[in-house]
């Protein structure tokens, strides 16, 4: 058997151009896995070698410091059209969004440099030669190419891209866990039953693929955003002061409703939709997909429910943000000099400072998002139990903790 696997692996070496066969030698020992995957992968078979993403600096164990680290301006070389989509969607501004972040620079060091927090999914997002420099400084940099977090490195499959437990690493969780929404929807269910063969491969079962990447676009845009804020501000008068106040909390209007400079950064982003235009562009694509397994008129109907929640979620939170502002106000509460408008800043995600403002951050965070993304997600008992009923509990305690407290002082 040991001489069967010997002669295999002198067949796949001497079938290996020239340039790389130095670098297999040496990785199948210190790295087998990576060999391994390789081997298996689309660039082996198209005689894609280490040298055409690492470079050929790196030669011996002395000089690791040599390799570069491939980004998606490496990809576009061969798959221009998919990087230039990804550079135009919301996963390109992930580590924009992570920088910007005014918690993100408190957490511990292991959860920052060490990209095992935040940044650990957010890495997927463009990156400056600077930031790659420091990544690789602090021994975090390698694998911010950005495409290797869904087309994982080293065999790149795009099959495994397709699967949503692509997905799953990054989508789940505290404030966006669209994994277990998607999983336990009859969509994922479906979906799982096609993988272990219980349904037809032809049967209908949409993937987070299906309906965020159509036709293969990676973009991956929503027509809501990931906070579910957008301009312009609704018609309905009661939504549009609970947006105004929402957006008051994220501090991109200031106490009298003007743009501040973090609308400047969302816009640069484009993480939120701005405009009509934009967000029927999305919406629309959205209602085409829908429309291929469902009518077009229950499919209108479903994304309605989603704006309707989003509406009454709103208004919770609206209610609980101007609580908490009324306690500054009043002298109640003391609000944090670090804040730069008189309202709870929702964006100090756990740093806020007192238990009435963290019970505020779970509700927007944590429940909102479970409220409305299940919704879309097609999964009514998440959106109800984890979502809506957790922020009504989310609000009463607010309003009682506000009332104690404004009884002691």
């Amino acid at each position: 058997m040991f001489k069967l696997y010997a002669v295999i692996f002198t067949v796949l070496i001497l079938s290996i151009p020239v340039a790389a066969q130095d670098c297999v030698e040496c990785h199948k020992e210190v790295t087998p896995g990576i060999v391994g995957d390789w081997q298996l992968s689309k660039h082996f078979e198209n005689d894609i070698t280490c040298s055409e993403c690492h470079g050929d600096g790196h030669t011996s164990a002395d000089d690791v410091s040599k390799v570069t680290l491939p980004t998606p301006k490496v990809c576009a070389q061969c798959h221009d059209t998919q990087v230039e989509q990804y550079t135009r969607g919301k996963h390109a501004a992930g580590w924009a969004s992570y920088k910007a972040m005014p918690t993100t620079h408190q957490l511990p060091l292991a959860l920052r440099e060490g990209m095992k927090g935040c940044g650990g999914c957010h890495k997927i997002g463009l990156k400056s030669d600077e930031d790659i420099k420091q990544l690789k400084e602090s021994g975090s940099g390698f694998g911010v190419a950005a495409c290797d977090a869904c087309h994982t490195r080293h065999l790149f499959s795009v099959k495994e891209a397709r699967e949503p437990q692509a997905c799953q690493t990054c989508h789940m969780g505290f404030d966006h866990p669209q994994w277990e929404m998607y999983s336990s929807s009859k969509h994922g269910v479906r979906h799982r039953l096609k993988q272990i063969g219980a349904l037809p491969e032809s049967s209908a079962a949409p993937t987070c693929q299906t309906c965020h990447m159509q036709d293969g676009n990676h973009e991956v845009r929503t027509a809501w955003g990931f906070l579910a804020v957008r301009l312009p501000l609704p018609e309905d008068p009661q939504w549009k002061a609970d947006q105004v106040t929402i957006l008051q909390a994220l501090g991109v209007l200031d106490p009298e409703g003007n743009p501040t400079a973090r609308l400047d950064v969302v816009k640069a982003a484009d993480v939120a939709r701005l405009d009509q235009e934009s967000f029927d562009r999305e919406r629309n694509k959205m209602l085409a997909t829908c429309s291929e397994c469902h009518s077009e008129n229950f499919a209108r109907e479903e994304m309605a429910k989603g704006d309707n929640m989003i509406r009454d979620a709103d208004h919770l939170l609206a209610q609980a943000i101007r609580e908490i502002a009324a306690l500054y106000k009043e002298g109640v509460l003391p609000k944090p000099e670090s804040y730069a408008y008189p309202f709870p800043d929702l964006l100090t995600f756990h740093d806020a400072p007192t238990t009435i403002e963290q019970r505020l951050f779970e509700m927007h965070l944590k429940h909102r998002m479970r409220a409305f993304q299940g919704t879309f997600h097609g999964n009514p008992d998440y959106a109800l139990w984890y979502g809506w009923s957790e922020m009504v509990r989310d609000l009463s305690e607010i309003k009682t903790m506000a009332k104690e407290l404004r009884h002691k002082n």
